[in-house]
């Protein structure tokens, strides 16, 4: 039977974060991968942005790690090459009613430590972006877009060369306790038994499942698993703008966004609707209500001019309608299993996150 120090569940950015973090720190490290490559779900499906840290509540695990992952992440990257740009975002009121939403998304973010975040009158939003229309913005110069993929082999390469083992199409069934280890018993083409000291589940969509293999975990701290799929479709031709455009938020969401990918192609969305399985595809039907909500501010949007692009699911652990959750990180205190770690809910901003977030585990599974 195999024996190493730490296994990591998942390899999407957070898991390899948290692998990389975990080598770094002198642990062996396995990481459990149940598809054939890295980063297929939440962390190759999403809009690649780094986010400031603006819209979250207030001294929320949300708001704490993408503020401090972002200065690690543009740090990270410049140090490790990976593609990314400060492009900026700017937040637009296209009606005056919404001048009071926007004033308080300001006060949110500064309270929040993105104290960057300047307020724009009409004029100076239009002299950044003059085919915008609104009647004033937020300008977030902090904002950026990444290379996800980039990152993650990044992120994998430096866990590799500190020792870690990538475990590809392997699949964690099940979790034994056996006196103070974790015996994992694990699928794929070769079945095998490993034990472990520590276990860190960030298997991201389905990490409630994989918690509920958990050998005596207390399935009342076991939250719900659900699938929000938001759906992207991508501007024919080259957009006129340099900054990515968010409208002020609109209930339940953060509205029909407009992103930049490194290349310059612009992406709209998302279009979210709730689902009961992991399904990828995307109706070319959805983008027709798009193009009122973007019209709003901007104007020029052609008609005709969407197209599906891709959908990502966030794995959710609060339904429609009810208020946002917060990232959920438990560790032994939470649950009395030493050597454990779950992360729950990590959706955006996860990827910005992610180096913060690390930090965290590390420090909940030390000693």
């Amino acid at each position: 039977m195999d024996s190493v120090d730490s296994v990591v569940v998942g390899a999407g950015v957070v898991g390899l974060a948290v692998a990389r973090a975990l080598a770094l720190a002198g642990r062996d490290v396995v990481i459990l991968e149940a598809e054939s490559a890295i980063g297929t779900h939440t962390s190759s499906r999403n809009s690649e942005v780094i986010h400031a840290g603006i819209y979250y509540p207030h001294g929320s695990l949300k708001a704490r790690s993408c503020v401090r992952g972002r200065e690690l992440l543009y740090r990270y990257c410049e140090g490790h090459g990976v593609p990314h740009r400060r492009c900026g975002k700017l937040i637009v009121a296209a009606e005056d009613r919404q001048i009071d939403e926007l004033r308080s998304i300001q006060s949110k973010a500064h309270g929040n430590g993105a104290t960057d975040v300047a307020w724009l009158e009409r004029d100076a939003a239009l002299g950044l972006e003059p085919e915008l229309r609104c009647v004033a913005a937020l300008h977030s110069p902090s904002t950026g877009i990444i290379d996800s993929h980039a990152l993650m082999l990044a992120y994998l390469g430096d866990a590799e060369r500190a020792g870690a083992m990538l475990a590809l199409r392997s699949p964690l069934l099940a979790v034994r306790r056996a006196g103070e280890r974790f015996e994992l018993e694990v699928g794929g083409a070769s079945a095998v038994t490993v034990l472990a000291r520590r276990l860190v589940n960030c298997a991201g969509l389905t990490a409630p499942s994989v918690a509920r293999r958990i050998e005596r975990f207390p399935s009342a701290l076991l939250p719900r698993e659900l699938y929000a799929r938001g759906n992207y479709y991508s501007l024919r031709g080259r957009a006129p703008f340099k900054h990515l455009v968010y409208p002020v938020p609109e209930p339940g969401g953060l509205g029909v966004h407009l992103t930049l990918d490194l290349a310059g192609q612009a992406r709209f969305g998302p279009d979210v609707e709730w689902i009961d399985r992991i399904e990828y595809s995307v109706d070319p039907a959805r983008a027709e209500r798009f193009y009122g909500s973007i019209r709003r501010y901007w104007p020029g949007l052609p008609d005709g001019a969407l197209s599906p692009a891709y959908c990502g699911i966030r794995p959710k652990i609060s339904g429609p309608g009810e208020p946002a959750a917060d990232f959920l990180i438990q560790g032994p205190k939470e649950h009395g299993i030493p050597g454990l770690v779950n992360l729950f809910g990590i959706e955006s901003p996860g990827l910005t996150a992610s180096l913060a977030l690390a930090d965290d585990v590390v420090n909940l599974i030390e000693p």
